[in-house]
């Protein structure tokens, strides 16, 4: 018996999906974790859709390179990050 994703999922208030460029060389291994696809590849740079974002963190530990966060901190979106 598999388990299911919920149909709704809760967004962190407050958060946003950062993308480090320097470190993101486009493997894609987050791509196809994303349950809602919010995650493309774009050339060599992951990038995420914030708003169908759910922050769920599925994607972050399969990143090899550690190019993947969540941060709390007001920032201005980077590149990698669909606003």
């Amino acid at each position: 018996m598999g388990l299911s994703m919920p149909s709704i999922m809760a967004r962190q208030i407050d958060t946003s999906f950062v993308v480090d460029e320097d470190r993101c060389f486009g493997c894609a291994a987050c791509v196809g974790l994303c349950p809602v696809d919010a995650l493309s590849l774009e050339g060599l740079l992951v990038i995420v859709d914030e708003p169908s974002c759910t922050h769920c963190e599925h994607c972050i530990p399969a990143c090899p390179v550690h190019a993947l966060s969540l941060s709390s901190e007001k920032t201005t979106p980077v590149h990698g990050v669909l606003a």
